[in-house]
């Protein structure tokens, strides 16, 4: 496997510190590649991870989000029995699979059904940072910085 030194980016780039350091704990990660899984874009800003978790109850399965990172986990509960097996194909072991989230996306909803875990994310910009229109001031008040007051509407009281 290749290795990049990101360095020189930690040298000419402000801010882009976060962004590289997520670089490089991509390129070390060495997951087992359990449970396998999809991502697909359902919108616009909306997000869908499919895990495939046969054999896990919900109750088996806890779902975490903090500072950006995804983290599903599932740890088979001990039944207590002593099983022979002559062939075991299904791995029902456990596992942690991490899934780093960009700034303003939040799971919105998560489902498991005939051993396929959903979870739906949806990217919600915060109003302050949404596209928004500036007016534009025209006249003598555009010169002096000041814009024209708009006229208030007169209210009128009515005789009892």
């Amino acid at each position: 496997m290749r290795t990049f030194d990101l360095t020189p980016l930690y040298r000419s780039a402000v801010g882009f510190d976060r962004l590289a350091g997520m670089l490089e704990s991509a390129a070390r990660t060495s997951e087992a590649g359990w449970p396998p899984y999809n991502i697909e874009t359902t919108g616009e800003n909306a997000y869908r991870i499919e895990l495939a978790v046969a054999g896990f109850s919900p109750d088996e399965l806890t779902m975490e989000v903090k500072e950006n990172l995804l983290t599903v986990t599932g740890k088979k509960a001990n039944t207590g029995e002593d099983r022979t097996y002559l062939h075991r194909g299904l791995a029902e072991r456990d596992f942690e699979r991490r899934f780093q989230l960009a700034d303003y996306v939040v799971v919105t909803e998560a489902r498991l059904v005939n051993g396929l875990l959903t979870v739906d994310l949806k990217r919600e910009l915060p109003e302050a940072l949404k596209p928004r229109q500036i007016e534009i001031v025209t006249g003598s008040s555009a010169i002096e910085g000041k814009a024209e007051p708009k006229a208030q509407p007169k209210i009128e009281k009515k005789a009892a």
